[in-house]
């Protein structure tokens, strides 16, 4: 197999895009003008009060200057004694226009688009001015070869290409089509913030490929969030350690069956001319590739004895001597845990010997979620997450708001003048709805800013910034999972009927909890619409129902008993229908919902209960509410923040 050789003057196989982004310092409304004319129409601003400036003249030729009610007018008794004198009359609503206070707005530090002019960097302190540059991930190769940083990430990752024999150098067979392949970038953090490493990845232009010809099935599973949580509460119940493993350029191990050739990576070259990799392996950016890899991986997991769970296909188990061993999947990372430290341990050996692995020791960062383990349990946050987010919408020195959303939001489609920056607003709830992992809290705001991606209004993207500054108050908030807790799952649900202004759809909402602690939690908007709110709150049961089961057959492939899971409503009509085999024309409709409920409630799978609306802790998932109600529900839901001072 002919090597590739680094050149930084290497031609490159293709003319790279060069995107252009030009971001404009938005302007802040200004206050009102002194000088409008509508000031000299008799109107004076006093003290935010309206009042008008009435002018009379005595019979002694003096002028009266009064401000004072506009329903009012100012006469002289001699003035009203003379003939055919009249009384001039006043509106008294004001001709201004309304506006908003100055004071309500929010002022955005664009911080990112301020251009400073700096001299020209001497010679004896270029290496400071490399050492700052390198913190920037480039967009490009002729970005990252110029930084011995990147230069080395991009040596390592051509490195373990040619040991695992990903591709083989040779030249292209008549007939075929190469396809081009690109460096993406990446700095690694870790949880405190420091940077761990430099990361550069080959990546195969997918795009390019065709259907039937260089791929066929590209369908692989990663671990549901819900089973993350639920591993989490289970280990913080039981006291199990948690260990993370990571797997070192994961898509390669993956055999390919198609036949691909690719160009030479970027800035590298072969022995001779027109010469093309044949990949041998899975590379990122095929179609197949994390196919490939999870077909790997579960190989060498069953081989060594584990289970696929039919509730996950990214959970794994292994019963053995009377003892517990979970592996949870998510691409190239690893979730181990179980009853007995010896099996952790034995099982990493296993897997360092079949692929190279990094060993993390006990997790703290995985996927953006920072795990944070003390006597309480197991608390999950995504702090520095939404610091990033504060930090790149100049929002860090924000006022916080008290709630996320007003309790009379009215937000609406076709709701005031359109949003300057679609793109901006469609990024910035796409990082909102990654946080609600770990913030159910403003799960229902989320949901109703999600409604508006394809035409925000500015009223919308107004209602993003209150979120953002709700976040402000709390960055650090999350969810806890509570230490010897009774393994019981506990679901609310509640339905919000014909809110949705549009479609006139109802609102299901609902809240899980193992021992206390959520790990299950969705505000959507129902597929049919309701007649009746008892409709809209059976269907959000039914929904409900469908969770329960679902997280019952998780513990089946744990082998981990429960007791019969309660589900927890505030309507006593949806309950009289699932309770009592009784059909009329009201619900003759929902017929199969009804059967699919009361055969858990008979079965006893199910455990229907009532509570009133002011407990009902799924009411947060359904509407906006006032600041008194959000915080009661709030301290109930087992979300904390422990960041805050006490």
């Amino acid at each position: 197999m002919n090597n590739v050789e680094f050149s930084p003057s290497a031609p490159l196989p293709g003319n790279e895009n060069r995107d252009t982004y030009i971001i404009d310092n938005e302007e802040v409304d200004s206050s009102l003008d002194r000088t409008s004319p509508l000031l000299n129409q008799g109107t004076h601003v006093n003290d935010g009060q309206d009042t008008t400036l009435h002018t009379e003249t005595t019979t002694d030729g003096v002028q009266l200057h009064v401000e004072g009610d506009t329903n009012r007018s100012i006469e002289s008794s001699s003035h009203e004694n003379q003939p055919g004198a009249t009384s001039q009359t006043f509106d008294r609503r004001s001709t201004r226009p309304k506006q908003q206070p100055v004071w309500h707005k929010d002022y955005e530090v664009q911080i990112n688009t301020m251009k400073i002019d700096t001299p020209p960097v001497r010679h004896s302190s270029s290496s400071v001015d490399s050492a700052i540059s390198s913190d920037k991930e480039p967009s490009t190769f002729r970005e990252a070869v110029s930084d011995p940083q990147w230069r080395e990430a991009m040596q390592r990752e051509i490195d373990a290409l040619e040991r695992t024999g990903t591709w083989q150098i040779q030249d292209l067979p008549p007939g075929k089509k190469p396809i081009f392949c690109k460096w993406v970038y990446k700095i690694k953090y870790r949880s405190d913030g420091s940077i761990d490493r430099y990361k550069a990845r080959l990546v195969v232009c997918g795009n390019r490929q065709i259907q039937g010809i260089d791929y066929d099935e590209t369908f692989a599973p990663v671990a549901k969030m819900v089973t993350v949580r639920t591993l989490l509460a289970i280990a913080a119940s039981r006291d199990w350690e948690i260990h993370q493993m990571d797997v070192d350029n994961a898509f390669l191990h993956g055999d390919l069956k198609e036949e691909v050739y690719m160009y030479l990576p970027p800035g590298y070259t072969s022995s001779r001319t027109g010469q093309v990799c044949k990949l041998l392996r899975s590379l990122y950016g095929l179609r197949q590739a994390p196919r490939c890899w999870f077909s790997k991986l579960t190989a060498a997991l069953i081989t060594y004895g584990f289970s696929q769970s039919h509730a996950d296909y990214s959970l794994f188990t292994l019963h053995r001597g009377g003892h517990l061993l979970c592996i949870l999947v998510y691409v190239d990372d690893l979730l181990i845990t179980g009853t007995c430290p010896d099996m952790i341990s034995s099982f990493k050996k296993y897997l360092a010997e079949i692929f190279p692995v990094k060993d993390l020791g006990l997790v703290k960062f995985f996927l953006g979620l920072e795990v944070a383990r003390g006597p309480r349990g197991i608390f999950v946050c995504q702090r520095k997450y939404v610091l990033d987010i504060l930090d790149e919408t100049g929002l860090m020195g924000a006022k916080p708001a008290d709630f996320p959303m007003s309790q009379n939001h009215g937000l609406q489609l076709d709701d005031g003048p359109f949003f300057t920056d679609p793109e901006r607003y469609r990024r910035l709830v796409g990082k909102l709805i990654y946080l609600t992992l770990t913030r159910p809290d403003i799960s229902y705001s989320v949901h109703i800013l999600s409604q508006f991606m394809q035409t925000p209004r500015q009223s919308h993207w107004d209602a993003v910034l209150r979120v953002l500054r709700y976040l402000k108050g709390h960055p650090g908030r999350g969810i806890v999972f509570n230490r010897n807790s009774s393994l019981s799952l506990v679901g609310y649900c509640d339905s919000d009927w014909a809110s949705c202004p549009n479609t006139r759809r109802s609102v299901t909402g609902y809240f899980v909890t193992l021992g206390g602690s959520p790990i299950s939690w969705r505000t959507k908007k129902q597929a049919t619409v309701s007649r009746s709110s008892a409709e809209a709150e059976y269907r959000s049961m039914a929904t409900l129902t469908c969770e329960l089961l679902w997280l019952k057959s998780l513990f089946s492939s744990l082998r981990i008993p429960l007791p019969p899971v309660k589900l927890i409503c505030d309507n006593n009509a949806a309950i009289h229908i699932a309770s009592n085999p009784v059909f009329h024309e009201r619900t003759k409709h929902i017929k199969i919902d009804c059967h699919f409920i009361r055969d858990h409630v008979r079965s006893g799978a199910i455990v229907l209960t009532h509570i009133s609306t002011t407990e009902q802790l799924a009411d947060l998932f359904t509407k906006a509410l006032g600041a008194s109600q959000f915080h009661y529900l709030l301290a109930k839901m087992g979300i904390i923040d422990p960041h805050a001072p006490s």
